[in-house]
């Protein structure tokens, strides 16, 4: 059975005003890494509370990781209003420097749901982290064109009836990076992962697991 992890509810300096966040770490294991979580497009509803992004969390609290959610300018408490994409990864980049900031000497992963997978593969271009895990990436839209891709190691997961994000794209956008990202198609799944959820943890789990094992069998 696991165990709740601690929680802690503050607020982060963010270039539009504070941005409302929360971190959980382990209660019982020394960290290993650190993540940074953005949530779903914030004028559909999407929020830190959102449950794909939740489960992300857990995801990484589940492999010794501290996790930090926030809310995008304008989202619950956040200061701002929606910005279309270019403000919000300026808000996910202040994310990744407050944690880096804060626990320096650990590998830093970033992650993201939707319209916040997008905001971190283009905050991924500039900040460099360890690692990153894309859920149902609303690239066409937001995250199209970039200048690089991300050079970490790299997992996207979406399913095979999203309703919002084509899969047809995303396997075609997939196709032209090279190297490519590991790619995760859950079958009878649509874009929330309803009833999909312990497994999309598992996914993204043991996809962190072998990259660390990696790290530390390298450095």
């Amino acid at each position: 059975m696991r165990r709740l992890p601690k929680r802690e509810l503050f607020s982060i300096k963010g270039p539009a005003g504070d941005l409302e966040a929360i971190i959980e770490s382990p209660e019982d294991v020394p960290l290993s890494g650190c993540a940074v979580v953005c949530h779903p497009h914030p004028l559909h509803g999407g929020t830190m509370q959102n449950k794909v992004a939740h489960t992300l969390a857990r995801s990484f609290v589940g492999v010794g990781f501290a996790a930090l959610r926030f809310n995008f300018r304008g989202v619950g408490t956040s200061e701002g209003s929606f910005d279309n994409g270019e403000g919000e990864v300026a808000d996910a980049l202040a994310a990744v420097a407050w944690m880096r900031s804060e626990l320096p000497d650990l590998p830093l992963w970033l992650s993201g749901f939707s319209f916040g997978a997008a905001m971190a593969i283009r905050a991924s271009v500039i900040s460099k982290p360890s690692g990153l895990v894309s859920i149902a990436p609303a690239v066409s839209r937001f995250a199209g064109n970039l200048e690089a891709q991300p050079d970490c190691p790299w997992l996207i997961l979406q399913g095979d009836q999203d309703e919002l994000v084509d899969i047809e794209e995303t396997v075609a956008w997939v196709n032209e990076l090279e190297p490519g990202p590991e790619l995760e198609i859950f079958p009878e799944t649509e874009h929330f992962f309803h009833g999909k959820l312990t497994l999309l943890r598992n996914a993204v789990e043991e996809f962190v697991r072998e990259n660390q094992r990696n790290f530390e069998t390298n450095s």
